[in-house]
């Protein structure tokens, strides 16, 4: 899939549930890319009732244009991501969705072996500005510091 040796290895750092998204992704051209994310943001699930109106509770992703409020729990050693993102905003929601997708019932080192660049694996470089990659390439590490702190608190 990847003719560079070191997008190779990053796709092999990535849980399964997340090499099929980006499989998926590699395939399309770059023009349909943009119509799949917007899929993911669609996909998005809604905030569970115990979390809504506790955006003070959540971790906001301040690198992102649009408001972007992050938790995360564990559960039987894996992690559970929980995403409050406005619809208006399909790419980050998009974005937001995939990793979801991908990472959630991943194990917390799991998480931390993905690369932050994992957008560039989904040639998502090709047809976002690079002020958006900004924000995508934060959400991920703090997804992945949330999983770090969920780890050292077992």
């Amino acid at each position: 899939m990847f003719d560079d040796p070191v997008l190779s290895e990053k796709f092999e750092a990535c849980p399964p549930a997340l090499q099929e998204i980006i499989a998926e992704f590699r395939e399309a051209p770059p023009r349909d890319r943009l119509a799949f994310m917007i899929d993911f943001s669609d996909a998005l699930p809604d905030l569970p009732e115990r979390l809504r109106g506790k955006r003070d509770s959540m971790e906001q992703v301040h690198e992102c244009q649009t408001p972007v409020f992050l938790h995360a729990e564990l559960a039987d050693g894996r992690v559970h991501y929980y995403f409050d993102i406005p619809p208006e905003s399909p790419t980050v929601r998009g974005y937001a969705g995939i990793l979801a997708e991908g990472l959630n019932g991943a194990s917390p080192d799991a998480i931390l072996a993905v690369p932050d660049d994992v957008y560039r694996l989904l040639g998502l470089h090709e047809v976002i500005s690079h002020l958006r990659l900004r924000g995508l390439h934060a959400l991920m590490g703090y997804m992945k510091r949330q999983a770090a702190r969920l780890s050292a608190s077992r």
